[in-house]
């Protein structure tokens, strides 16, 4: 079966100044549709990197990128944004709502962009209202609600195209424990329907809530597998230097 998002030797190079950072160095890997997959690491590792790519909002300086069998990094901007419309749904730690918008219509304007008519983007909206449990929200707007809520809201705008892939930027970032759970367990609740959901996130508490992750430090992928083998445990560097145990 074709991998949903494939990376073949990817590399990201940035020029500042005199210098070159390289920020993805060589990434291969391959997420399947219907799978939760978190990419995890700390800053500098390159998770952003390829949430970028991923999210076609950045392309390889190297290597290849396919998300669904097309080459992204021989599409230009207008392509870029079309397939970005087409199969990404994005999930943002700042929830990127409209304010002066209330929620129903906050959830439509994907498909406004889309060109859907607006009897089927209202009845898509408020399905996908539904589906977090906000449906009798629809008429508030974002300052209205709680964190929680707004989060809600923002998977409901994501899942309203029926999107391919669920990307979902440190999620819960700017939510307080009990809240991130709920958060998660909808994540979860979702990947279980069947949605591909790729969770970006430094936090390792939250990337074994995933299937299965890709770890990265220094742009290189250092762990890929279940997230719930001993070799998923983080050994943070100074005790991996000592020859300590896992933390």
């Amino acid at each position: 079966m074709r991998a949903l998002i494939e990376f073949q030797q990817v590399c990201k190079y940035y020029h500042m100044g005199d210098s070159t950072v390289t920020a993805a160095d060589h990434i291969s890997f391959q997420i399947s549709k219907g799978e939760f997959v978190a990419i995890v690491g700390s800053s500098g590792s390159g998770k952003s990197t390829c949430m970028n790519i991923i999210g076609c909002l950045d392309v390889p300086s190297e290597g290849t990128y396919l998300l669904d069998g097309r080459d992204v990094g021989e599409m230009n901007k207008n392509k870029l944004a079309e397939i970005r419309n087409e199969l990404l749904g994005f999930i943002f730690q700042q929830y990127n709502l409209l304010p002066k918008l209330n929620l129903l219509e906050n959830v439509e304007v994907p498909l406004m962009y889309a060109g859907v008519g607006k009897a089927e983007r209202r009845r898509r909206a408020m399905e996908s209202l539904e589906r977090v449990g906000l449906e009798d929200k629809w008429k508030h707007r974002p300052n209205q609600l709680s964190g929680g809520q707004q989060q809600r809201a923002s998977i409901a705008r994501a899942l309203v195209g029926r999107p391919a892939v669920i990307l979902a930027d440190e999620p819960t970032g700017a939510l307080d424990s009990r809240t991130g759970r709920e958060v998660l367990a909808l994540l979860q609740d979702l990947h279980a329907a069947g949605n591909t959901v790729v969770l970006i996130t430094h936090d390792n508490s939250i990337a074994v809530q995933a299937q299965r992750i890709i770890r990265l430090e220094d742009g290189r992928v250092v762990y890929d597998g279940p997230s719930d083998a001993p070799e998923a445990v983080v050994i943070p560097r100074a005790a991996r230097a000592k020859g300590g145990a896992a933390l």
